[in-house]
């Protein structure tokens, strides 16, 4: 579970602990990590340092969580980073950190632990994307840009391991209370009015929640969604609808 110690990777922590998984606690904040696994129980988590931008890190990460807990059945990526900015302002190292967390990143750790599912012919695998790489969204190009790129690397995944009893999956979280959102209402005025203002366009009254996110990766996570692959599940409170 990359991005763990985050607010919706946390919540997706302890929804699949909680539905029997052992699970292997990843971020860049590794006493977050740490703190959030024992809290699961001993030999019910395991809190890795793993930052998705490195691939040293991420084969090192990927080595550990599977001699604490052995093969990786389910993977969840959920390492994610942006700011809200028009794209005519944005620079080019900006732009690389964007599309290296948010796409190389969830790639990188995909190919990690893919063979090994392959192999054991089983495997899910949930890319936490967004709403934004469905539709857009304003001062946010480049990170609808990485989204949607990691939905339609999700659906490729799906074609090529169908056969071999691995599903792949894409969760969209429409706005949700998480820090980063939280971060950006706090940046600036503009930031403030444009979270202000998705907030009354949601059908359903309110922001989404972490859990809310976590309630949809344990299904694509679970045997109730054995025959569900290549899918894109928008948890948007309606703010968007296919």
């Amino acid at each position: 579970m990359t991005g763990g110690a985050g607010g919706i990777g946390a919540a997706v922590v302890r929804r699949l602990a909680g539905a029997g998984l052992r699970v292997a606690v990843a971020d860049l904040d590794e006493a977050s990590c740490e703190r959030l696994a024992r809290e699961l129980g001993p030999g019910e988590g395991f809190g890795v340092a793993l930052d998705v931008t490195s691939p040293r890190s991420v084969s090192l990460g990927v080595a550990a969580a599977e001699r604490a807990l052995g093969p990786i059945d389910v993977l969840v990526n959920c390492a994610g980073w942006d700011e809200l900015r028009p794209f005519v302002e944005s620079d080019e190292p900006f732009r690389a950190r964007v599309l290296e967390v948010n796409l190389a990143g969830p790639i990188r750790v995909t190919h990690a632990v893919l063979g090994g599912m392959i192999e054991r012919r089983f495997g899910r695998v949930v890319q936490i994307a967004s709403d934004a790489g469905r539709v857009g969204s304003s001062l946010e190009a480049v990170y609808s840009a990485a989204k949607g790129g990691l939905i339609a690397f999700a659906k490729t995944i799906a074609r090529e391991a169908a056969r071999s009893g691995v599903t792949s999956n894409a969760v969209c979280p429409g706005p949700t209370r998480t820090p980063m959102l939280e971060a950006m209402a706090r940046a600036d005025e503009r930031g403030k009015k444009i979270v202000e203002g998705l907030s009354r366009a949601i059908p359903l009254g309110r922001l989404g929640t972490p859990e809310d996110v976590a309630a949809a990766v344990g299904y694509l996570a679970s045997d109730e969604a054995d025959f569900v692959t290549g899918q894109t599940l928008s948890v948007s409170g309606g703010l968007t609808m296919a």
